[in-house]
């Protein structure tokens, strides 16, 4: 028969499962013994939590997705029940990070960042949130396994659409936003709930801190690029650059989509933003945190987004949008390259935020 610690007796038998063998604090037991969505006496702290979107298989010891590097390296092993989510949590004590997967896709973004804000069990007063995940990335800009810190995410998906082959002649694309007249409506963006913008001092900080990172370079990524021959910048090894993300939920590729997303973030920044990563995630990522933000749950002057390219926006030249799309889902060529990025560029943001949390606790750098 096996012996549970007394603590399980307050807890679900899953979530006590699911915490025993971790290695426990005081402050992590009081919090434990609190029940999701209840009323909570004795928070955790949190100095800084990593938003994942995806893991492939188990959380360890397998292929990695976005969440297994960081559980891995940082000894994120206190597992924390979150049944009110897509994913349970993992915490480590000693450095006070966070790590979630939201799972895929705006409405789960949205509702697991909502859900975590509003949690008692977690102080994230004075928390720093990174968003790090693998995007699209546009070969115009950058190559597959560099890594970009946002300085806006664009949502893609509130517009008008007609099937691509019935889009007038005159149209740039089968889009317009939802808002407007037609694709010729050159009137003001309406950015509420559409343009959310980073805080710009804490995207240059953290960028003039990363630029010099050195990033893994493969063969595998250098045969992917070396087909980009018209794009200078997708044939370099990976860097760090700052580059804005367009956030949609449908998978999207191709050259003539990719002047859409670029002529779509000109247009809702007021020319202001610059297209260069694609993912889902975003827009309900920091949706909530903007809610969380005015009931003083979190601070959204805190929360940074770096994604890096696991696979190009569109294909080379001489390749159908269509033939490099089968292609990229048999795998993305810079799978591996874009987490380790990731992981590497994204590190060297928390461990100066966490090695002087002194000078970092009470407002971001500059």
């Amino acid at each position: 028969m096996t012996l549970f610690p007394f603590r399980c007796l307050l807890l679900t038998a899953s979530a006590c499962l699911s915490f025993t063998g971790a290695s426990a604090t005081p402050a992590v037991d009081a919090a434990l013994a609190c029940a999701p969505t209840k009323p909570c006496a004795n928070p955790l702290p949190v100095r800084m939590v990593i938003v994942t979107m995806f893991e492939i298989g188990a959380d360890t010891g397998d292929a990695p997705g976005e969440f297994q590097l960081w559980k891995e390296r940082r000894k994120l092993d206190t597992r924390i029940p979150f049944p009110q989510g897509y994913h349970d949590l993992y915490y480590n004590p000693d450095s006070q990070i966070l790590a979630m997967v939201t799972g895929v896709g705006t409405a789960r973004s949205a509702t697991a960042t909502m859900a975590l804000g509003l949690d008692s069990r977690f102080d994230l007063s004075k928390s720093y949130w990174l968003v790090a995940g693998i995007a699209g990335i546009d070969p115009e800009n950058a190559s597959i396994g560099s890594a970009a810190w946002a300085r806006y995410s664009v949502d893609g998906d509130l517009v008008h659409e007609i099937d691509a082959r019935e889009i007038p002649k005159d149209w740039p694309s089968g889009f317009f936003p939802l808002d407007k007249n037609g694709p010729h409506d050159k009137s003001p963006p309406i950015t509420e709930g559409r343009v959310f913008a980073l805080n710009p001092k804490l995207v240059d900080w953290a960028f003039a801190l990363t630029k010099d990172t050195p990033i893994p370079d493969d063969a595998g990524i250098q045969k992917e690029r070396a087909r980009y021959t018209s794009y200078p910048n997708a044939q370099k090894p990976p860097f760090v650059l700052i580059g804005d993300q367009f956030s949609a939920m449908t998978f999207w590729h191709g050259k003539l989509l990719n002047n859409w997303a670029n002529d779509f973030t000109r247009y809702s920044t007021s020319g202001k933003g610059e297209f260069v990563t694609s993912a889902m995630e975003e827009t309900g990522t920091l949706q909530a945190m903007t809610y969380l933000d005015r009931v003083g749950r979190a601070k959204m002057d805190r929360v940074m987004v770096l994604r890096s390219g696991s696979n190009y926006s569109m294909p080379p030249d001489g390749v159908s949008a269509a033939d490099n799309l089968m292609r990229e889902n048999e795998g993305y060529s810079g799978m591996r390259a874009s987490l380790e990025s990731l992981y590497l560029v994204g590190s060297k943001v928390v461990d100066e935020l966490l090695g002087h949390w002194n000078r970092y606790e009470q407002a971001p750098p500059q």
